[in-house]
């Protein structure tokens, strides 16, 4: 625990470093880019245009009386934050490998940087659901104040899978090629396609274990229904998040004191 404070200490007072490396990943990705921050809305829009095609004229699922491209979206942008940042977060260490071998400074900077930067795609996507909600006039009351709260949990719950799979992938090379397809699966284990109320209701206490379900299904609650979200859910998201979070913190700061060596 005493190194893990350390840890924490340490990573404050190198803040600057971190602010720093957040603008240059969010520099590179846009850099020589034609529509620039256009591609943090085109990626979920373009999906969530897809999915309400397909869902609504070829394969029936109900959402709930809303318009299908609304449904879709606001579950689509809040989990384009969490894949990108695990897609881009994985190879954080390995692709910097020059600077992990030769300077010094808190491991966690680097997949911490893409986090951010994926949050900085998620505001800018956000302005999308604003343009839908003026056009679809979707049922907002006093929980949207739960929004921010919702993005904070979400950051806790990314940050502690981009730093495992980012220390995973140094030591395992081809971590890299299991992500890609473990976030397909976790697609389909979160409600982004379907709603929770067409789960049987046996299994919906073990189903919310799932973080980004819990999640997706409280952005929607706020965003298009008015709804508060479930407070067992919810807090059973932070909770779980938190400890996550802390462990895998934990791990990080032990497996970073032998990256230098493996790389």
């Amino acid at each position: 625990m005493s190194l893990m404070s350390e840890a924490i200490t340490e990573l404050v007072n190198y803040r600057d470093l971190l602010r720093t490396w957040t603008n240059r990943e969010i520099k590179i990705r846009y850099k020589q880019s034609l529509l620039g921050g256009m591609w943090a809305i085109l990626q979920p829009l373009s999906i969530a245009i897809i999915f309400s095609v397909i869902f609504s004229y070829f394969v029936q699922i109900p959402v709930g009386g809303v318009p299908h491209l609304l449904f879709y979206y606001t579950a689509l942008f809040p989990w384009t934050l969490f894949s990108t940042a695990v897609t881009t977060g994985t190879n954080t260490m390995v692709n910097n490998l020059s600077l992990v071998t030769k300077m010094y400074f808190p491991r966690e900077v680097m997949p911490l940087a893409g986090v951010f930067a994926a949050v900085f795609d998620f505001l800018i996507s956000a302005l999308i659901y604003v343009a839908m909600a003026i056009f679809y006039h979707p049922a907002i009351s006093l929980s949207i104040v739960l929004f921010p709260a919702l993005v904070v949990i979400e950051v806790m719950f990314t940050i502690a899978v981009v730093l495992v799979v980012s220390a995973l992938n140094v030591f395992y090379r081809d971590i890299r090629f299991v992500v890609p397809l473990a976030l397909q699966i976790y697609l389909y284990l979160t409600p982004v396609i379907y709603p929770v109320s067409s789960l049987p209701a046996k299994i919906l206490p073990f189903y919310m274990l799932n973080p980004m379900a819990s999640l997706v299904e409280s952005y929607r609650a706020i965003l298009i229904f008015g709804r508060w979200p479930d407070p067992v859910y919810l807090l059973s998201a932070f909770l779980i998040s938190l400890i996550l979070l802390v462990a895998a913190y934990a791990y990080f700061t032990r497996a970073a004191r032998s990256f230098a060596d493996v790389i």
